[in-house]
């Protein structure tokens, strides 16, 4: 678990390096803005830990104009305890709010349910089928599906679209955008039949004349 902390105060950053190592979790930190936005262009964390006053700029400006945008959980930590602070924070979008002085143990468990409610959110779970987003494996009772490159984008577009109909023109479109060439209805067809050869006959359901979405009954 790689969780990235952004703060100044030296006593805290060695602190919590020490208390998230013996946790076993990866701590990088930056102490500005400016570091924050380099360490990110070619770095993911998991979850961010902002504080709110930076020596070069505010982290709710910086959260509003740079994080939010990627969609980083992201944990406010600030010595600013007035209501009006917290609320400014959640409302902007993050995950929570944490004021100073803090116990590690409070922010260790606020970051496990962070990081687990965002697993079961990329984790999309119909009947027998479940869909991991982050790894795109699909397993049917626990056992991993072989799945053309292909058939995973196709069925990337169910899931991550799970409950509605996916039309037969969207997935021409589609195909064409992912592999360049133009095909038609039969070889639309001809990819359902062998999708459905492997997640079972009643996996997905056609529609009439419209198209196809998974079947959620």
């Amino acid at each position: 678990m790689n969780i990235l902390l952004v703060e100044d105060n030296e006593m805290i950053i060695k602190g919590l390096v020490f208390s998230f190592e013996k946790s076993d979790y990866k701590l990088e930190y930056k102490t500005s803005i400016i570091d924050t936005k380099n360490y990110l262009l070619n770095n993911k964390p998991d979850l961010i830990i902002l504080d709110v006053t930076l020596p070069d700029g505010n982290g709710f400006d910086f959260y509003k104009m740079s994080l939010k945008e990627k969609e980083i959980p992201v944990i406010f930590l600030t010595a600013l305890d007035d209501e009006n602070d917290i609320v400014n924070g959640l409302e902007l979008g993050a995950d929570d709010y944490i004021t100073k002085p803090f116990s590690t143990k409070e922010l260790m468990a606020r970051i496990n349910k962070i990081l687990l409610r965002k697993i079961k959110k990329n984790i999309i779970k119909v009947n027998d089928l479940t869909f991991d987003l982050d790894s795109l494996v699909l397993t049917k009772n626990g056992k991993m599906l072989e799945l053309s490159p292909l058939e995973l984008k196709i069925i990337t577009l169910l899931f991550t679209n799970k409950g509605s109909v996916i039309t037969r023109d969207t997935l021409l479109d589609k195909v064409y955008d992912w592999t360049g060439n133009y095909i038609d209805d039969h070889t639309i067809t001809v990819y359902f039949k062998r999708i459905r050869e492997k997640l079972g006959e009643d996996s997905i359901k056609t529609v009439k004349g419209i198209g196809y979405r998974i079947n959620e009954e």
